[in-house]
């Protein structure tokens, strides 16, 4: 395939252009081409002539002038692509009395503008000894920027917090088969850490180096019990117990076994998960840094776990009982206690208790009733029963809090003024930093002002990560308040007031089997 060309020659007393037609495919001459090269040498010639030359595939003469020929060497045009990774030339016949060129003198003439890197030297050689015209030549090709990917871990057990306990066939909740415990055996592997690739430099044709984007580097993060292996890539279990993972660092703990929390074992604060197989008696405390399992009752105690809290008897919590949880609170009652939940909520009835949980509040079971307190939870709420005969107030509330919305604008402020201080601080500190390098002397006073911007550029950087995480937390509850709903499978009794995000109603007559969600700026029910 032979692109169509051009070239000036003379016949006896004149001179003129010669149009060459493509052969086997090639591209028909550029009529835009011929008419800028005669134009830049200052040819006259008949346009109208060679655009119908070059429209009917003519191969002719078209007179440009009289007397010899001018002398005009081989010529060529450069075009590098918008990311400078490919250079290609377009070369242009010499004129029958000019220099022809060889392929040595383009390499030197890209190399002088600027194109030394990546030369198609073959090719190059190739288009003037085969004397290709008018064609795209590639003259130059950079490497391309091979991009890396940010370090990942993969952890070899369950990090759902979002385990649910098994309802029996009856209704009934097994509290004995939760599935929430993630044991493991003493070698077990835990997580494996694969590190970041952080890509190759690539290089345009002009030159400049081409940086990959960054990647993030990550650390295998782990507490006791654990022992790390090749170079702290992989983390294996030393003990048998319970792995849990807590702000992406890795637990193993022994668990705590004990009957009953009184007199007898005083306040209990223990690193790991504590399985109680008695009661919890009023007036003592429980904090644990896993999971607190509870196969009895509970009566006016604190109950504090990074975890679950699984209570198989429930609580009676006699107004000043406590429970808070990292994760889930899983309990068969709840009666005058509070109770916090990072994670969901599962009881079969709440009598007079505040309950507030991130996740749902699920009352179900045999009983499955709401009566008396404030239960609130930022996805939903689901119960077989809301309120009671009695007109006893019940507050059921779902969703973002019109305080969550303000805590959410006031940090997106935090965040913008962290970031202009950071912004503030960092051309100063470059600027000593240069400074120093060139040999200027610095006062004491000036190093220890920039010691002081340092510290407090850190000080904004570990302020800005911790607002931006909580900001984020809030972003995701606001965006998923348009689904937060409360669901009753039974009766809903006069005087139960229901709260979604900044909007509210009281229920006025009994209602059954229905769904209340926030439709158009108002609380609507409708049939489930």
């Amino acid at each position: 395939m032979q692109n169509g060309y051009f070239q000036i020659v003379s016949d006896r007393n004149e001179f003129g252009i010669i149009l060459m037609q493509p052969s086997g495919g090639g591209e028909k001459v550029r009529l835009e081409e011929v008419d800028a090269y005669l134009h830049e040498h200052n040819l006259e010639y008949d346009f109208e002539k060679i655009q119908k030359a070059i429209t009917l595939d003519e191969e002719q003469f078209i007179k440009l002038g009289t007397g010899p020929c001018p002398a005009i060497d081989t010529e060529y045009k450069y075009t590098i692509t918008e990311d400078g990774m490919k250079a290609t030339a377009r070369i242009f016949a010499p004129s029958e009395t000019g220099k022809r060129l060889s392929y040595k003198d383009l390499i030197k003439d890209l190399e002088r503008n600027g194109i030394k890197y990546g030369i198609c030297e073959q090719e190059i050689e190739e288009a003037f000894s085969k004397g290709i015209f008018c064609t795209d030549i590639p003259v130059a090709k950079g490497d391309p920027v091979r991009e890396g990917h940010d370090a990942y871990i993969e952890y070899y057990f369950n990090t759902d917090p979002k385990i649910k306990p098994t309802i029996n066939e009856d209704g009934s909740v097994d509290f004995f088969h939760l599935n929430t415990i993630n044991n493991c055996k003493k070698g077990d592997m835990l997580a494996r850490l694969f590190k970041e690739d952080e890509g190759d430099l690539g290089m345009t044709v002009l030159g400049a180096v081409i940086k990959p984007k960054k990647v993030k580097r990550e650390l295998l993060k782990y507490g006791h019990n654990i022992e790390p292996e090749e170079d702290n890539t992989i983390i294996r279990s030393m003990v048998d117990g319970h792995v849990t993972l807590v702000d992406g660092k890795v637990f193993v703990s022994n668990v705590l076994e004990l009957e009953n929390i009184d007199t007898s074992t005083g306040n209990i604060d223990f690193e790991g998960s504590v399985n109680i197989s008695g009661n919890v008696q009023s007036n003592f405390s429980v904090r644990a840094g896993g999971n607190i399992v509870v196969k009895g009752i509970v009566e006016g105690a604190v109950l504090e776990a990074g975890g679950n809290i699984i209570i198989a008897r429930g609580m009676a919590g006699m107004g000043k009982g406590v429970l808070k949880a990292g994760g889930n609170v899983v309990a068969k009652f709840f009666e005058n206690a509070s109770i916090e939940a990072g994670g969901y909520v599962q009881t079969e009835s709440s009598l007079h208790s505040t309950i507030k949980a991130v996740g749902e509040i699920i009352v179900d079971g045999k009983k499955g009733f709401i009566s008396g307190g404030h239960v609130c939870a930022t996805n939903s709420i689901e119960a077989k029963t809301l309120g009671s005969h009695l007109g006893t107030v019940t507050i059921v509330e779902v969703g973002a809090t019109p305080a969550m919305k303000e805590e959410y604008a006031n940090l997106q402020k935090e965040i913008q003024a962290c970031t202009k201080n950071i912004n503030n601080i960092d051309p100063v500190v470059i600027t000593f930093s240069e400074k120093r390098k060139k040999g200027v002397e610095i006062s004491k006073d000036q190093i220890k002002y920039l010691y002081s911007l340092v510290k407090m550029r850190q000080e904004q950087n570990m302020q800005l990560k911790k607002i931006t995480v909580r900001s984020e937390e809030l972003r995701q509850i606001i965006e998923r308040q348009s689904e937060a709903q409360v669901v009753v499978k039974g009766d809903v009794f006069p005087g139960v007031k229901i709260i979604i995000g900044d909007v509210s109603t009281t229920v006025q007559n009994s209602v059954t089997y229905c769904r209340f969600q926030k439709i158009r700026g108002d609380v609507k029910m409708t049939g489930i």
